[in-house]
């Protein structure tokens, strides 16, 4: 079973990274997608090795956001692709049929593309505005989501988990959870305060 809460990794520097990383893992965080814009190829594998041996310390997934090579080079848990990423189906090509594939959406047709495509899980947003990512989506906004999820149901659509992401909040949680999501996908929150996320567990003890 999949965790209810991914963090996704925050920092401009490997440093600030390997920091954020280090502070969810102590305080219980499962589930790391390693995403680092500013670092090269090398750069990034250096600090995703060093990373998976925190996460096999600590008995968390580690997952690469973007790039296939490295997941498969480290042997990772699985890769995250964004819609302008590489195929779902060439990542599954590269890394077999054992390993994670998660996919971004922004709306029902994406949420949809995603589902044929035979993702593990989906991220859908944003939520809100993000400072996290450039170039940022629509604002789905908890309206958004409701709609969507109650189209899949109205279809009778069998998706993957979903998770909810984009500029969440502690508030936000019981209402998500009402719409329909599975979990939530996180950055900046538990980057500030690491020590929320036993409490958002206990809220997240639903079942879908």
């Amino acid at each position: 079973m999949f965790s209810k809460i991914q963090y996704i990794s925050q920092g401009k520097t490997a440093i600030e990274q390997e920091k954020n990383i280090n502070n969810v893992l102590k305080y219980g965080a499962d589930w790391i997608q390693l995403r680092w814009k500013q670092g090269d190829e090398v750069q990034l594998l250096a600090l995703a090795i060093r990373v998976q041996k925190k996460c096999i310390q600590y008995g968390a997934t580690l997952i690469i956001n973007d790039h296939i090579g490295i997941a498969k080079t480290i042997d990772a848990d699985g890769v995250h692709l964004g819609l302008t990423d590489t195929s779902i189906q060439k990542a599954r090509e590269l890394l077999g049929p054992d390993k994670i594939i998660g996919g971004t959406a922004n709306n029902l047709t994406d949420v949809k593309q995603r589902i044929v495509e035979n993702c593990d899980y989906i991220g859908l947003g944003p939520l809100r505005f993000t400072t996290t990512k450039e170039k940022l989506s629509p604002i789905l906004g908890l309206n958004g989501y409701q709609q969507i999820m109650q189209q899949l149901k109205n279809e009778v659509i069998t998706y993957p988990p979903i998770y909810a992401i984009g500029g969440i909040s502690q508030e936000d949680i019981i209402q998500l959870q009402e719409a329909g999501l599975y979990g939530v996908a996180v950055s900046s929150l538990l980057s500030e305060q690491p020590d929320l996320i036993q409490e958002l567990k206990n809220k997240l003890q639903w079942t879908i």
